[in-house]
């Protein structure tokens, strides 16, 4: 087997010249044979400046290097695409796939004998982890940790629950434009991730919990010296993994480790989006993962992380409690010690160093559960046949059985109209409903689920309604609000159906949500609904691609090549 320089040579019909010219060139930075002849390491560079959550990266780099080296191999670094949440427009998961495409390609292309990945924003952790089991090279995943605490008039400020939390106060003229402003620039003290359990946040601990990093990787902030102590840690790691030739993701990523993350998913009350990225990385294996299945999931999993948004503490209050696991440990019998790690032991191993932190109270015992319940159910019923998801963790109690009026969007644009007339038939008991922002709809599925309450309610007092939509949210968002329905509206799924003034029923117990519409009327509907066709924004580039291969949220929104099995 070909290892280091030697590995996959570019083509020139002479092997021998292929090596003589790669060499010839590379020694032109100043390499010499004793370090090309070394087992090599490729380290990820996520860095851009429009990418403040990962501010730290060319630190951690500089820190994984010295690991690599501290063990005998040798570190190159390339770069990928970068993405940041609140600068990609359409939205950040309209190119996760694109990232995930990118990064494979370049672990393929380039000589590498082990590789680490770098994320943290929202969709690229998952879109690195997503090549990485593609490529399945022996694969090390560093986050870039979640940001330090802000402060506003005594209060612990977190981006972004507490933005969405503010600017609600706001919108509601509970606080006025110069002290949002002043708010503005308290909320992200520090480069590095959402320091509540947003999505970067629980991607972050699903890596762990998966395997796939060191322990403690998912909540050290990230300007703190220990995370780059773990970069370093993380380097020598990969270095022998590089020498071992594994173990590769493939050896990692088993039935167990995937149930693990569910369970762990469950127990942080983590985003939404988590359940997507990790049904996209489980079908670049020869795993699955069942929406029935990881439903019953959380009807045994407790949550017993007290993080916001269904919590009160932050990520750092996590990390000094003793991380994710201390929280493996608590959830006991629930998690199959047995799953392997990077580090090349188990998940024993790592239970079995957990800290013991007195006096915490961010990770509970499993007598003392912030929710007897996992943080998400999976519902279905007519309006959702192939699923939908709600973060029941951070809803409002007494609207998880719930019969409205429906008050119809058909766009974000249309939302963004009309939201906030004044003329708006609308009251607190209605359900707000959006569709065409799916993953075809919008494009990309973007976070606008969260729909805002209109005006005139909000500031009458109302401060939670059931939203439903086809769309994402936030992982830091709250409220009752119904995600992810399967199929969207734009490929004819009954969202499309809805008309403002019918009654939808929510019964988050029964796992159920259903329009109360006589079917012989769905399906008058149904035949007055033109056929789909190839918009404006897709007909050519990358945006062609994506309309015509993405596949639904119940099935990770990857393209459709890019699963195990390809098309």
């Amino acid at each position: 087997m070909t290892d280091g320089l030697r590995k996959g040579l570019t083509s020139y019909g002479d092997a021998g010249f292929s090596l003589f010219l790669r060499k010839a060139f590379i020694k032109a930075m100043g390499y010499s044979d004793d370090a090309l002849d070394r087992p090599i390491v490729g380290i990820t560079n996520t860095y851009s400046d429009y990418n403040p959550c990962h501010g730290n990266v060319p630190d951690i780099i500089e820190a994984a290097k010295r690991g690599v080296m501290l063990s005998g191999a040798m570190p190159f670094v390339f770069p990928t695409i970068s993405i940041a949440e609140s600068f990609a427009h359409p939205t950040s998961m309209y190119l996760r796939n694109l990232m995930a495409m990118d990064t494979e390609e370049m672990i393929r292309a380039q000589p590498m004998d082990a590789v680490i990945v770098i994320g943290g924003c929202d969709k690229t952790l998952p879109a690195q982890i997503m090549a990485a089991v593609s490529a399945d090279l022996p694969s090390v995943v560093i986050p870039v940790g979640p940001m330090v605490v802000g402060h506003h008039k005594g209060e612990v400020l977190g981006a972004c629950t507490d933005c969405r939390r503010l600017w609600a106060k706001y919108r509601a003229g509970e606080i006025d434009g110069q002290e949002i402003e002043a708010v503005n620039g308290r909320l992200a003290p520090s480069v590095g991730t959402c320091m509540v359990m947003g999505t970067a946040s629980t991607m972050a601990c699903i890596t762990e919990a998966l395997g796939l990093s060191l322990p403690m990787s998912a909540t050290i902030p990230a300007p703190h010296a220990e995370r780059f102590r773990l970069a370093e840690a993380s380097g020598k790691v990969a270095a022998a993994m590089a020498a071992a030739k594994g173990p590769r993701p493939s050896e990692i990523l088993t039935e167990a480790s995937f149930r693990n993350a569910q369970v762990v998913l469950q127990a942080i009350g983590g985003s939404t989006n988590g359940l997507i990225h990790l049904t996209a990385i489980a079908n670049r294996t020869p795993h699955r993962i069942d929406l029935d299945a990881f439903d019953r999931i959380g009807r045994e999993v407790p949550v017993l992380v007290d993080l916001k948004p269904s919590g009160e503490h932050y990520m750092e209050h996590f990390h000094h409690a003793g991380g994710v696991p201390k929280l493996m440990k608590q959830l006991g019998s629930l998690i199959d010690l047995d799953a392997k790690t990077i580090a090349g032991g188990t998940l024993r191993d790592v239970v079995a160093a957990a800290e013991e932190v007195p006096g915490q109270d961010a990770i509970r015992g499993r007598d003392d559960p912030i929710k007897l319940e996992g943080g998400l159910a999976v519902l279905h019923g007519n309006l959702a046949p192939r699923g939908a998801v709600i973060k029941h963790a951070a809803a409002t109690p007494k609207l998880l059985q719930h019969t409205g009026r429906a008050v119809v969007f058909e766009s974000v644009e249309d939302m963004t109209l009309r939201v906030d007339d004044p003329d708006l038939d609308v009251s607190a008991d209605d359900i707000l409903v959006l569709r065409n922002a799916g993953p075809k709809g919008a494009p990309g599925m973007p976070e606008a689920g969260y729909l805002p309450i209109p005006k005139k309610l909000a500031r009458g007092g109302v401060k939670d309604m059931v939203r439903i939509s086809d769309a994402r949210m936030s992982g830091t968002a709250f409220g009752t609000i119904v995600l992810h329905i399967t199929p969207e509206a734009a490929v004819g799924g009954p969202l499309a159906l809805v008309r403002t003034g019918d009654m939808i029923r929510l019964d988050v117990a029964g796992r159920s949500i259903d329009l109360l519409v006589e079917p012989a009327e769905l399906e008058r509907r149904r035949a007055a609904l033109k056929p789909p066709a190839t918009p404006d924004w897709a007909r050519r580039g990358y945006a062609h691609l994506f309309n015509e291969t993405i596949l639904q949220a119940d099935e990770g929104c990857d393209f459709d090549f890019m699963r195990r099995s390809g098309k």
